[in-house]
C-alpha cells in the first residue's frame, strides 16, 4: 500500500516544553486509524502537524509523497472540527449552499451554481444520507447531521485522507452511531484513508482498524485487533 503520510523523526514543543518526540510513523492509503491518549498528550497536536498548522521543530513530514513544505494540493485533504456543529438556528445558509462553498474555485465568486456542481453537491449529500434536507437551514438540523453537511463539505473535493478532530463531542449515542456509519461506508466503499482524534478510547476501538496511541511524548501505532491490543497493553498505556 502507498503511504500518504510519513512522519520521519519528527519533535515538536513550545518554547522550553517538548510535546512529541522523535516521532516516526506512517500512514498508508485506505487506512482508518484512531488517535488516542490522555488528555494533553498531543492528539490534537499531531493533526496541526499533518494540516501544517504548525512545523516540526525536527524532523520531516510527508503528505502524498511530498515534503510538507512544499505541499500545495491541500483540496487533496479533507479535514472536518469539532467546533463545525455549532451553528444556530437563525444561521441563513441551507444545506446545499453550505456544501457547494466548498465548490467556490469552481464556481467562481458571485456567480450562480450551475447544474453539474448542484449534481456534484447531491451526489456527496446521499453518501452522507442527508440527501432529503438538501434544502433545510443548516442551523435546522441536529448537530450530528451537521457534522455530516462538513463531512459532504470536505467529499466535494474528492479528498484522499478524511481527517476528524472530536467530531463526535456534543452529540448523542444515537448520531454517534450514525456518524461512525457513515465514516466505515466511507472507508470499506470509498477505500478512503480516514483519520480521527478522540477522546473515547473504547468507542474508537469498535470502530477504526488501527490505532495511534500516544503517550510519554511517543507514538505507537498497532493493528486494532485483540491479539495486539490486550488490556494489558490498554493498562501500560493510559495507566488504568
Amino acid at each position: 500500500m502507498d503511504k500518504v503520510i510519513k512522519f520521519k523523526n519528527v519533535s515538536f514543543g513550545y518554547e522550553d516544553k517538548t510535546i512529541l518526540e522523535e516521532i516516526n510513523f506512517n500512514i498508508e492509503q485506505g487506512d482508518y486509524i484512531g488517535i488516542v491518549g490522555p488528555n494533553g498528550a498531543g492528539k490534537s497536536t499531531m493533526l496541526k502537524l499533518i494540516i501544517n498548522q504548525v512545523s516540526p521543530i525536527k524532523g520531516n513530514i510527508e503528505l502524498l509523497g511530498n515534503d510538507i513544505k512544499n505541499f500545495n494540493k491541500w483540496e487533496k485533504i479533507g479535514y472536518v472540527n469539532q467546533k463545525s456543529n455549532s451553528f444556530t438556528s437563525s444561521f441563513p445558509a441551507t444545506v446545499t449552499e453550505v456544501v457547494s462553498m466548498n465548490l467556490s474555485s469552481k464556481i467562481g465568486l458571485f456567480k450562480h451554481i450551475k447544474k453539474h456542481h448542484l449534481d456534484e453537491v447531491y451526489k456527496v449529500l446521499k453518501l452522507v444520507g442527508l440527501y432529503e434536507y438538501k434544502d433545510r437551514l443548516i442551523g435546522s438540523l441536529s448537530g450530528g447531521q451537521q457534522q455530516k453537511v462538513f463531512i459532504a463539505r470536505a467529499l466535494i473535493k474528492s479528498p484522499k485522507i478524511l481527517i476528524l478532530d472530536e467530531p463526535t463531542v456534543g452529540i448523542d449515542v444515537n448520531g454517534q452511531k450514525e456518524f461512525y456509519e457513515i465514516l466505515n461506508k466511507l472507508n470499506s466503499k470509498l477505500g478512503l484513508t480516514i483519520i480521527i482524534v478522540s477522546h473515547d478510547l473504547f468507542i474508537v476501538k469498535k470502530e477504526v482498524k488501527k490505532i495511534a496511541f500516544i503517550k510519554d511524548k511517543k507514538v505507537k501505532v498497532m493493528k486494532n485487533t485483540k491479539d495486539d491490543i490486550n488490556n494489558d497493553i490498554l493498562i501500560d498505556l493510559f495507566d488504568m
